[in-house]
């Protein structure tokens, strides 16, 4: 004969499991079920416009150009702790003097200032370095951040490989503000054109890409009391007389990822 407590906790187990699809189990005493209501019919997505023919050309392979081994910089125990910021942003700088546009481009000012890090590092535009993992392999990358004119910052992040370092991402934006989130990149930057709002994108590493790729996008609102300030270039609207303001520093980060 089977005791009668073990039904009672049958029952009990079986509301906690249960949750609001039973909501009224065990009310007013009778131990009966109740229904939750009717539950709304799922809904598919719809092809739109299923007849249109398949695209001729192959797409775009998104982040190919940011990834660039950097020429004589060697990392020891492919740790990229062991380069130093300042001289890898250098030798990519060396490497490309007269890049103004794509992954490697900097301003002619920037650059300038690039070369001259170790005579005037007051004015050395390379920020301080971050480390993070942010392809799952369990060692570090290297983020370097550098000021532009305009309020413009270039983000770049290094992989150790090999014995040297290898960029698997490079971008430049009017930056709001740069956070890591688990092994997400997360940039925000000003929205041209929409006022009141601000561009958040997602750098994510890419596998089969061999590269970090912005894996979402997002117009979201600005924080309230922060002003957009920005022209439709996406710059600040000043006439360019004079040096331009530059966003505030990267916060510190955790104890632990000092560098």
């Amino acid at each position: 004969m089977r005791p009668r407590g073990v039904h009672v906790a049958a029952a009990v187990v079986l509301c906690a499991l249960s949750g609001p699809v039973l909501a009224a189990c065990g009310s007013a005493g009778t131990g009966g079920l109740e229904s939750a209501g009717p539950t709304r019919p799922a809904v598919g997505p719809v092809r739109l416009w299923p007849d249109l023919p398949p695209a001729t050309n192959p797409p775009i392979d998104y982040g190919e150009s940011d990834i660039q081994r950097v020429p004589g910089i060697r990392v020891t125990g492919d740790d990229v702790r062991s380069a130093d910021a300042v001289e890898v942003v250098r030798a990519e700088v060396r490497a490309r003097p007269d890049a103004r546009t794509g992954p490697d481009g900097l301003y002619e000012e920037t650059a300038r200032a690039v070369a001259a890090c170790a005579s005037e590092p007051a004015s050395c535009p390379v920020m301080r370095p971050y480390y993070r993992d942010l392809t799952g392999d369990g060692r570090e990358e290297l983020i370097v951040g550098i000021r532009m004119p305009e309020q413009q910052v270039a983000v770049r992040v290094y992989r150790a490989e090999r014995g040297g370092l290898t960029r698997i991402m490079s971008t430049v934006d009017q930056v709001i503000s740069v956070e890591l989130a688990g092994r997400d990149l997360i940039m925000r930057v000003g929205s041209a054109g929409i006022p009141g709002y601000e561009y958040r994108t997602a750098w994510s590493w890419d596998e089969r890409q061999g590269s970090m790729l912005p894996t979402r996008d997002e117009i979201v609102p600005a924080p309230a009391g922060r002003p957009s300030g920005l022209g439709p270039s996406g710059t600040t609207g000043s006439s360019g007389a004079g040096p331009s303001p530059v966003p505030p520093p990267l916060p510190p980060p955790p104890p632990e990822e000092a560098p």
